[in-house]
């Protein structure tokens, strides 16, 4: 971007995404799905593993230099988040967390962390995605508004769409949440229109299947007709933030919409040594896992995380 002697850029601002999958704590909760991870279960989720975990995950934040704001999903509750923000040396940098309680049946939920020196937070809600009517429950879409240090606009949108099991009626799910989630980044554009309006998550579709490329309007382009910018475009094509079967494929993304006062500095996908395991034969490189089916592993997630940094131009 060109920028005149009448233009001042800000501190560039730093957004991350990760799917942390399965972040849960050893407790039984009643009220959900989450018995396999429980000390007596056939995982033996116990309080050293959690604590592993939650270690690997503020640990990989530090190497990264602890961005300004923070996606997650695979939450299990703000237990968890409390011992990530404040019983690490997270604490150090300042990290609070916004989180609501989704009505999913395993009883995962994304979440957002940001430090508070660099981001104020002004609104948030949960944003449901779930069809009581039709006993259907999925996670929230989490809605975060909130300034920078001089004054920015940035308003975030967490997901973590559902899973392509169930076929059809799944697809169909997925293509409503596309629609929910576009309304959604035009709907805080219109409201603030000098701010950046980004959305993050595991959105379970690559860009070429239909809740990306018909839901959100991309087709085979990087940019829709209402302005949003699909920033997985910047990202290398020979890797992804996920493998199945053998195949790398970028099912976590990045989109943006902004004003012209707004711009992409770069965006990471995060492959960083200790994320990463040698598959057995000639498969390459896999992310490391908690657990490999019941085994443990000893790793953070199925998937890499993504880093976005962006700045803003004022008049001067």
């Amino acid at each position: 971007m060109m920028v005149s002697s009448a233009v001042a850029a800000q501190e560039a601002f730093t957004i991350a995404w990760w799917n942390v999958e399965n972040f849960f704590d050893t407790r039984d909760d009643p009220a959900t799905s989450d018995d396999e991870f429980t000390p007596d279960s056939e995982r033996h989720w116990s309080t050293q593993r959690f604590n592993a975990k939650r270690d690997g995950i503020y640990k990989t934040l530090l190497m990264i230099d602890c961005p300004d704001v923070v996606g997650l999903a695979e939450v299990e509750n703000a237990f968890v988040l409390r011992e990530l923000c404040f019983g690490t040396p997270l604490s150090k940098a300042g990290y609070n967390f916004v989180h609501y309680d989704s009505p999913d049946r395993r009883g995962i939920d994304c979440a957002l962390l940001y430090r508070k020196e660099r981001f104020r937070v002004t609104a948030s809600r949960a944003v449901s995605l779930s069809d009581s009517a039709a006993n259907y429950f999925t996670r929230d879409i989490l809605l975060v508004e909130g300034v920078t240090p001089v004054g920015d606009t940035l308003c975030l949108l967490v997901n973590h769409w559902p899973s392509k099991l169930g076929g059809d009626e799944a697809e169909a799910r997925r293509m409503a949440a596309a629609t929910t989630l576009r309304r959604l980044m035009d709907s805080l554009s219109l409201a603030h229109p000098a701010a950046a309006v980004v959305a993050m998550g595991d959105f379970n579709s690559t860009a070429d299947e239909p809740p990306i490329a018909e839901g959100m309007g991309f087709g085979d382009l990087c940019r829709n007709a209402d302005g949003i910018q699909n920033l997985d475009c910047d990202l290398p094509r020979d890797a992804g933030s996920h493998k199945y079967q053998g195949e790398w494929r970028y099912i976590d993304a990045l989109f943006l919409k902004t004003d012209r006062h707004w711009s992409v500095m770069e965006t990471q996908l995060l492959q960083l040594p200790h994320l990463l395991v040698q598959e057995r034969g000639k498969l390459g490189l896999r992310p490391k896992r908690t657990y490999l089916g019941i085994r443990y592993e000893g790793g953070l997630s199925d998937h890499l995380p993504l880093l976005l940094k962006l700045k803003h131009y004022t008049q001067q």
